[in-house]
């Protein structure tokens, strides 16, 4: 059962009970006023609740103002009613200017008029004001800013639990953090009200006023800007997080579910969709969190996405005019549609939802085309990618495809000669035609080790199908068996792992696996050490033994005469993913093999020794 629209009915009659209870209190207040004989003093509590208010500290579902201490001075001053209109004014003049949505315009003074009106009747129960000590003084206060928060916050949780809208716990407790902090600051000032009060040997005015409250004013619009400027901190962290692990993901092939955790870092929201096309397989989903009923089969008419140039915000008066508005959920009051585009051409969507009108800010809005515009350099990118191993890998096949030509194909082609020749000969010169079929058959066998050699190399990569680190320790233990008594082989990883594209994985293990096979063969080595290290630029793999060492001229040498040479491969290899190899070798040290992988980007932690 679908109980997202029962939810979002609750909700909007509840918040309309609220608004009209609120309103009415305030239209009693305004009629029952008692005659106001300071106005001065009145505009300039006036101005500083709406000071306050205009400058409230955010946090998620909501904010929280520093107003209470000029609302409890001015209900201790001029009474309930004149408090209730002062109050109502400054928080919907700080609504109207803000253009806040209708529902909020409506419910958040009288939400503050009923919190205020509660706290009042509490108050006047055990209001002790003439008491010959402080103490009784001080507990009817803490009754009334006691009950004025609870109840204000109670009014304001009870609509965000119902809402259809999630409220986890992690949301309420920052909610709760910044109303402790402005119940403190309104604790403080308080206490400190009727301290001074009672020390004082004159009646306060204007003055006295503007002086007490100034410290809370500057302390209100301090906080709001440092609370917010604290907040895009953390968005522009999130921005830079979801752009390196973007670069990360390049090489992957099953991106979406990583990307779409990311975006909820940055910007909150209730459905999320991502659509991309291109010439070849048209419209698909990658990836949907919520509803969108509209059939594979019609997804031609995911076209209309097309026609949007930039990042666009439907709120429900005109999500009608919304492409695709009737396939998603009754229940959308705001949706931005975020286009990706490449040089000039739409290649996806990035549509959010949420059930609330005007539910995301111009920061959410301004976020979300940032996540558009770097989703479409990451495609572009991949794109490029994916083009440059397919390349790579047309390259392997004609590499392939000369060794047979060059190696197998000439081999069998002597051997069928010699055996022509041995079949001529087999009646008039048996020795000779015995001869040639003996040979025939050396011939034959090293052509079968060269095909089963070409066989092994179309065979996945053992680090396709079990990770890199895992293929490298499963290597080293097959080494460690067939050579029982041979070299102690350590393996080490350092620095938090990155996802590496299968090609540069494939080098890796390839120049490890010729490595240690050429130690095992040469070198007489007790040691052979694989440091594979993770850095913030690069990708560092070295492997050392302490054997014999080798003259590298020779090898080098011997390489341009013999192709398969696992030197002259190892370059090769490297080369087709832009590292750099290094050989250096003594008959004291032993021989050490470094290969550096450069990354795209500034993509982890610092570089760990």
């Amino acid at each position: 059962m679908n109980t997202v629209p029962y939810r979002n009915r609750l909700a909007q009659v509840y918040m309309l009970i609220i608004s009209a209870l609120g309103w009415a209190a305030a239209a009693y207040s305004l009629f029952h006023l008692p005659a106001i004989g300071e106005p001065v003093e009145l505009l300039l509590l006036l101005a500083f609740l709406f000071v306050c208010e205009f400058y409230p500290m955010p946090f998620p579902k909501g904010s929280s103002s520093l107003s209470f201490p000029v609302v409890y001075l001015t209900y201790l001053i001029f009474g309930l009613e004149i408090t209730v209109m002062l109050h109502f004014i400054s928080v919907l003049l700080a609504a109207l200017i803000n253009r806040r949505p209708a529902r909020i315009v409506f419910f958040n003074p009288a939400q503050f008029v009923l919190s205020l009106l509660v706290a009042h009747f509490a108050y006047s129960g055990v209001a002790v004001l003439d008491a010959a000590t402080l103490w009784p003084v001080f507990v009817s206060f803490l009754i009334f800013i006691c009950t004025y928060y609870t109840v204000n916050n109670g009014i304001v949780d009870f609509v965000l639990l119902i809402r259809p809208e999630k409220y986890p716990l992690t949301v309420w407790a920052a909610k709760t953090r910044g109303e402790l902090f402005s119940f403190t600051i309104s604790l403080i000032y308080g206490f400190l009200l009727h301290f001074l009060g009672s020390q004082a040997r004159r009646e306060a005015d204007i003055f006295s006023y503007f002086f007490f409250l100034s410290p809370l004013i500057f302390l209100s619009i301090l906080s709001s800007v440092i609370i917010r400027l604290r907040a895009d901190k953390q968005r522009l962290k999130a921005l830079f997080n979801f752009s390196s692990e973007l670069n990360k993901a390049i090489p992957v092939k099953r991106w979406e579910t990583d990307i779409q955790q990311l975006i909820g870092q940055i910007v909150s929201y209730e459905e999320c969709f991502l659509f991309l096309t291109d010439e070849k397989d048209g419209w698909r989903l990658a990836f949907a969190n919520g509803s969108f009923q509209l059939p594979e089969d019609r997804y031609k008419e995911l076209d209309a996405l097309q026609q949007l140039q930039q990042t666009t915000v439907f709120n429900k008066p005109d999500w009608m005019y919304a492409p695709l508005s009737q396939y998603f959920e009754e229940t959308v009051q705001t949706a931005v549609y975020a286009p990706l585009t490449l040089d000039s051409e739409s290649v996806g969507c990035l549509i959010m939802t949420k059930t609330r009108t005007k539910g995301f800010s111009g920061e959410d809005v301004q976020s979300i085309a940032t996540i558009a515009n770097q989703l479409a350099i990451f495609l572009k990118t991949q794109l490029l990618f994916s083009e440059k191993e397919q390349r790579m890998l047309l390259e392997e096949r004609n590499r392939i495809a000369q060794d047979i030509h060059d190696g197998i194909a000439q081999t069998l082609a002597g051997a069928i000669m010699k055996l022509d020749t041995a079949a001529k000969k087999i009646s008039s010169r048996p020795a000779d035609a015995r001869q040639l079929v003996i040979s025939s058959n050396d011939v034959l066998r090293d052509g079968l080790k060269e095909v089963r050699n070409s066989i092994y190399a179309l065979r996945p990569m053992p680090t396709e199908e079990l990770g890199l680190h895992a293929a490298i320790e499963r290597k080293i233990e097959e080494f460690a068996r067939n050579g029982p008594g041979g070299p102690a082989i350590s393996f080490s990883v350092r620095g938090a792992q990155q996802q590496l594209s299968l090609l540069t994985e494939k080098v890796i293990f390839s120049v490890i696996q010729e490595s240690i096979q050429n130690s095992l063969k040469h070198a007489n080595a007790t040691k052979i050490d694989v440091l594979l290290r993770y850095q913030r630029e690069e990708i560092f793999l070295k492997i050392k033994d302490n054997g014999i060492g080798f003259s590298l001229y020779e090898a080098m040498t011997k390489a341009m005469k013999e192709p398969h040479y696992g030197i002259i491969q190892m370059n090769e290899s490297a080369a087709k993913i832009g590292a750099a190899l290094q050989i250096s070798n003594s008959g004291e040290t032993g021989t050490e093999i470094i290969m550096r992988i450069p990354k795209m980007g500034l993509e982890g932690a610092e570089a760990v020794d």
